[in-house]
């Protein structure tokens, strides 16, 4: 199973969510906010997942993205992507639009509402992690501290 191009993590600045906004279908379009509890994934990562998903021959209907916290990096903790045949037995399963995204319970402490976007440029290509829960995160941007 092969990881995705580069994962950055950002502080989410000013993106709060309320109790009215916490639903994705009531945001609008061009700036999802993160739901309070779970995460968010936005309609362009759901898509990039669902093709690599395709091209590496996971089951949309079994398998899913497993999204991880680790030990590690300059900053302290490093995010952890990479695809997942089933889910385990005491991980959180969320659903978006017909892909699953799976994580395991001592990762959610660092990912509960967190939005994974896809950011596709001439500059860079890869998945952005906005972690409400990050402080800081290395120049490299593939590690954070909470």
């Amino acid at each position: 199973m092969s990881n995705f191009v580069s994962i950055e993590s950002k502080p989410a600045e000013g993106m709060t969510a309320t109790a009215s906004q916490a639903a994705p279908e009531a945001q609008s379009p061009g700036r999802p906010v993160p739901p309070s509890q779970g995460l968010l994934v936005t309609p362009k990562a759901v898509a990039r997942i669902r093709s690599a998903m395709a091209k590496e021959g996971i089951s949309p209907e079994e398998g899913g993205l497993r999204l991880g916290v680790l030990g590690g990096g300059c900053s302290g903790l490093s995010y952890s992507i990479k695809f997942d045949t089933r889910p385990r037995e005491r991980d959180r399963i969320y659903e978006f639009d017909g892909v699953r995204v799976f994580v395991d319970p001592k990762s959610f402490l660092y990912l509960h509402g967190m939005t994974l976007d896809y950011e596709e440029s001439l500059l860079r290509q890869g998945f952005n992690f906005i972690n409400p829960n990050s402080s800081r995160s290395c120049g490299c941007g593939s590690s954070f501290s909470a």
